[in-house]
Order: structure tokens, then C-alpha cells, then sequence
């Protein structure tokens, strides 16, 4: 090494900060090649007692430096946090693990018991991860608290290797009486995909332990991501959800709000840039509103979110009392919907928890609503319906409610159903009671029909309005005083089969007949609707759409019923 070169380390070393049993070269800049480069290193190393953590981001390290810093650590067993992010620029990617593994060899032998390991902005791959993967099932990291590896391109195969070894180290520690338990996990930006995440996803149930979780940009779509959700749920202390610029669509969303009902600690929620849409973004408000009692921060920005939707996403956090940021910038509200979000967060004396919204895409065209599908995959439509109900059904439906008398329904209700007329519905009589119990709750996309089919059968003929109006109050009892998210999946898939909102998947639109409008106009009145589903629909019913035109003088009553109950203070 030159002695310019061993002047400018010296000098730069000298200027580390040592202290509080740290051990500090972050960001100097160094280009270490050679066991000579990191010999004022290694002996500050060497000569420090009581070493627990040790810095080294922001150099470059070549494979001798490696093994020769390697060798000074073999002697450091109280060693406790590596921060070695951004070790390796302008490496070759071949010498990225040779060197991990000299690092990592150095820790099992010292009998390291370590804390933290930040690997971050470490472009090493698959066979980077390969590099570390017997550390991280070794002993040295029974006791790990927080892992980062952000930014190292590890792939699907760093991914599945990763989630492995980290199972493995939970096995491990169990069986030693130590157990694993990781808090915080971040792996943003490294590609994972499906594959990837499903594996992670594996090692994140086991262990259970998890208070945050960063995965942003990491190319997931909804299977990725519903698979992380189940393991969501399997963590209670989690506080922080980051899964920003990845690709939820309707169904990844659902499983995230099915996860998030057994979560009650989290207080940020991030899932800006993934898709969520208005259909996603309601069933999240109505976890918003049932659960999350310490929620501080949410996120869902350029999400295709429209106006209405992003109200019903604001009127659920009126009663948050943490809540200090809520961020819907960059969806699809327009000029207007941008000031009636700012109005109703200033009514509730919450405007400045409103994050700004001068990226708004504007009001969507109305071509677009068209026929849209999940932009990921061209799936079958009965797959999304089946993954809807499956999702609707661990939100609080049981499975009894799906009534084995179902399959053994009188032959009149199940004529009704096939083909409901008026003179069907009369001659349910007192069966009408039961239809209900053949409607199976936990499928909106069921529900919504068979309230519409009812309601349509709707006129002013005394003994019909009556047996229609009695069988809707029958229905909407069931689907209304359930979990919030029940409701409000019912509810939503409602709007989008009355043409009101944009869906996802092949949900066919009826054609409205004021009879329907008519029936609702009488359910908002009833007990068992709530002003906040009052709120909801209103939202949409607020907003001109060509769906109701042929229905003016219906819609004019069942808007301003609406109106009233939103207003209504008992």
C-alpha cells in the first residue's frame, strides 16, 4: 500500500467514532483491497474491549481485507450489531459471498450473540445470500432482533434460501430453548415476486414475532401477497406494515384487511402505489373503523382510489385518536373530490393530518370502467369470486353461517330464488322468514343479487310492498349487523352490481328499476342501518351517474332519505 495511501486511512481512521462499545468507519469513503489496507483497522479492532457493535457502511471491501477484518473478529463475543450496508461497490459479484462468509465464518467462532445485521445496498444477489445463510442458522443469530436487507437484489431464489435458513434458525433456537425472534424485518427493492414472498411468508408464520415489516417494491402481486397476509396475522405485535409500490388489486387487499382485524397494535400502515382501487380501499376503511385502535399513519396513495371512495376511507378515521397522517395523494379524485376530502377532513377537525394531494391523477374516464380486470393476470372470474368469499369468511362469517339447511331448502324458497316473481314471493308466506337462511352471508357477490332480485319484484300494491319490504328488512338485518367488513364488502359489491363503482373482475351490472332505489329508501330508514353505511352509500349516490337516469324520481327520495339519516344525531 502506498504511503499516501496508508496517510489518508490513518487520518480517516482517526476521525472514527469510538465509544458507547462502538466501533464506527461509516461513510469514509475507503477503498480496502488487501489485508495490508485494513491493517490500522484490524489493530483498532483487535485493541478494542468490549466491542458490541461494529460499523462499516460506506467503504468497499475487496476478499483479503475481508478475511483479514474476519480475523480480528474471532476474538469479539459480545459483539451484538454489524452495520455493513453498502460494503461492496465496484466488487465483483463473485467476491461479494467469499467475503460474507469470511465475516460471518468470524462470528460463529467468536460465539457472537448479535442483535442487528444490516447487509442494505449490497448488490450481492442470490449467491449473496448464500453468504450469509450459515451464519443466519447458526447460534450468532438465535438472538437476532432486526434484520436489513434492503436493497440487494436477492431474487426469487435469494428469497426461498433466505426464508430457509430463517426457518431453520427458528427450529434451531427452539430446540435450544432460545427462541427465535426476529421484530423487524426490511427487504424492500429486491425483487422477490410471488415466489419469493410466498416463501418469506412461511418463515414469518412460524416465527410469529414480528413488530415491522418493510417489503416495499419488491414486484408482488395479489397471490404473493395474500400469502404474506395470512402470516401477518400470525404476528400480534406488529406496528409497522410496509408493503409500498408492490401490486395488491382487490384480492391482495382483502387478505391484507382480513389480517389486519387480528392486528391491534399497528400504527403505520403502508400500502401507497399498490393498486388498492375503491373497492380495496372500502374494505380498508372498514377496518379502520372496527379495529386499529392505535393506528397513527395510513397510506394509500396512487391507488386508482376515486372521491367517493377516499370519503368513506376519511369518515372511518374520524374516531381514531392517535391518527396524525392520512395520505390519498395521487389517486383519481379530481379538482372537486380534492376539496370535498379537504371539507370533510376539516368538518371532523382533522385537515391537517391530511397529506398533501397536489399529485392527483384526476377524475378517471368514464370508458375506463368498462370491463376492468386485475392488471397482474387475466384470471377466471369464479377463481375471484371464490378467493373473495374465502377472504369475507375469515373476517368474522363463520362457516355455519353458510347453513347446511341450505342444501336441503324447500323446494319453494329454491324456486323463488331460481326465478323470484311477486307471485313466488307471496306464496313463501311465512317461509319468507327463512329465506335468509339459504342466502349464504359470507359471499357478497350472492348477497347483492339476491337483495336486487327481491327488490325488483318491488310496486305500490299493498300486500307486495309489504312482503317485499319485510324480506329486504329479513336480508339486510343478516348482512348489515355483522363485522363492519362484512357489511362493507356487501355493500361495495352492491354499488358495483348497481353500476355506482368501479370493480374488478366480470360482476355484472343490472339494469335498474325504481323499485330497487325504492327499497333502499325504506332499508336507510330502518334501525339495522347505520349512519356510517348510510355515509358510504351516500357517497356514491351523491356523485351524477348515468346508472340511475332511468330512475330519477326514485333517486331523488332514496338520496335525500340518505341525506337525512347521514344527519341524523340518535
Amino acid at each position: 500500500m502506498a504511503s499516501d495511501d496508508i496517510a489518508q486511512l490513518a487520518d480517516a481512521l482517526s476521525k472514527t467514532h469510538v465509544g458507547d462499545g462502538e466501533l464506527s468507519y461509516k461513510g469514509l469513503g475507503l477503498k480496502l483491497d488487501n489485508a495490508e489496507s485494513v491493517e490500522e483497522l484490524v489493530r483498532e479492532i483487535e485493541q478494542y474491549q468490549g466491542l458490541r457493535a461494529l460499523r462499516l457502511e460506506g467503504n468497499t471491501f475487496g476478499v483479503e481485507a475481508a478475511r483479514a477484518i474476519a480475523k480480528a473478529l474471532e476474538s469479539k463475543d459480545l459483539l451484538q450489531r454489524c452495520y455493513w450496508s453498502d460494503m461492496f461497490t465496484g466488487r465483483l459479484r463473485s467476491e461479494i459471498p467469499t467475503a460474507l462468509r469470511s465475516l460471518g465464518s468470524a462470528l460463529m467462532s467468536a460465539g457472537a450473540r448479535l442483535t442487528e445485521l444490516d447487509l442494505s445496498d449490497n448488490a450481492f444477489g442470490p449467491d449473496g445470500v448464500k453468504g450469509i445463510e450459515q451464519l443466519l442458522k447458526s447460534p450468532s443469530c438465535h438472538t437476532l432482533r432486526e434484520l436489513r436487507l434492503n436493497n440487494c437484489g436477492m431474487g426469487i431464489g435469494g428469497g426461498k434460501i433466505l426464508a430457509e435458513a430463517l426457518i431453520n434458525c427458528h427450529r434451531q433456537s427452539s430446540a435450544h430453548g432460545s427462541q427465535f425472534k426476529l421484530r423487524v424485518f426490511i427487504a424492500g427493492r429486491n425483487r422477490l415476486e410471488n415466489e419469493g414472498a410466498s416463501a418469506l411468508a412461511k418463515a414469518f408464520q412460524l416465527m410469529g414475532s414480528l413488530e415491522e415489516v418493510h417489503m416495499p417494491q419488491n414486484g408482488i402481486n395479489h397471490t404473493g401477497v395474500m400469502a404474506l397476509a395470512s402470516a401477518m396475522r400470525h404476528n400480534p405485535e406488529l406496528r409497522v406494515l410496509n408493503f409500498n409500490d408492490n401490486t395488491f388489486t382487490k384480492r391482495g387487499t382483502l387478505a391484507m384487511v382480513q389480517a389486519l382485524r387480528y392486528l391491534r397494535n399497528v400504527q403505520v400502515i403502508n400500502f401507497g402505489d399498490c393498486l388498492v382501487r375503491s373497492e380495496g380501499a372500502i374494505a380498508l376503511a372498514a377496518v379502520l373503523r372496527e379495529g386499529l385502535p392505535i393506528l397513527r399513519e395510513v397510506n394509500l396513495s396512487f391507488g386508482e382510489i376515486t372521491e367517493a371512495a377516499a370519503l368513506v376511507v376519511a369518515q372511518a378515521v374520524m374516531d381514531k385518536p392517535y391518527m396524525e397522517k392520512v395520505d390519498l395523494n395521487g389517486n383519481c379524485l379530481g379538482e372537486e373530490g380534492c376539496e370535498a376530502l379537504r371539507e370533510t377532513m376539516e368538518n371532523m377537525d382533522k385537515v391537517d393530518m391530511l397529506a398533501s394531494l397536489s399529485d392527483d391523477e384526476g377524475e378517471p374516464d368514464d370508458e375506463d370502467d368498462e370491463d376492468d380486470e386485475d392488471d397482474e393476470v387475466s384470471d377466471d372470474s369464479n377463481e375471484d369470486n371464490e378467493d373473495d368469499e374465502e377472504i369475507v369468511k375469515e373476517n368474522g362469517v363463520s362457516r355455519k353461517d353458510k347453513s347446511p339447511a341450505k342444501l336441503h331448502s324447500p323446494a319453494e324458497i329454491t324456486s323463488f330464488l331460481s326465478c323470484p316473481s311477486v307471485e313466488e314471493l307471496l306464496r313463501l308466506g311465512e317461509m319468507r322468514t327463512n329465506l335468509m337462511q339459504q342466502i349464504d352471508v359470507s359471499d357478497p357477490h350472492e348477497a347483492a343479487d339476491v337483495l336486487l332480485k327481491i327488490a325488483s319484484l318491488y310496486n305500490e300494491e299493498p300486500e307486495t310492498k309489504t312482503a317485499v319490504l319485510e324480506t329486504i328488512d329479513d336480508v339486510l338485518k343478516n348482512l348489515l349487523c355483522g363485522s363492519d367488513i362484512q357489511s362493507y364488502c356487501f355493500l361495495s359489491t352492491l354499488l358495483v352490481m348497481m353500476g355506482l363503482l368501479k370493480g374488478e373482475g366480470k360482476i355484472k351490472k343490472v339494469s335498474l328499476v325504481p323499485g330497487q332505489l325504492l327499497c333502499l329508501e325504506h332499508a336507510v330508514q330502518q334501525h339495522y342501518f347505520s349512519q356510517h353505511h348510510a355515509l358510504l352509500l351516500n357517497n356514491f349516490m351523491s356523485k351524477n351517474s348515468d346508472a340511475l337516469k332511468s330512475c330519477s324520481a326514485a333517486r331523488e327520495r332514496l338520496s335525500s332519505a340518505l341525506e337525512k339519516r347521514c344527519h341524523d344525531q340518535h
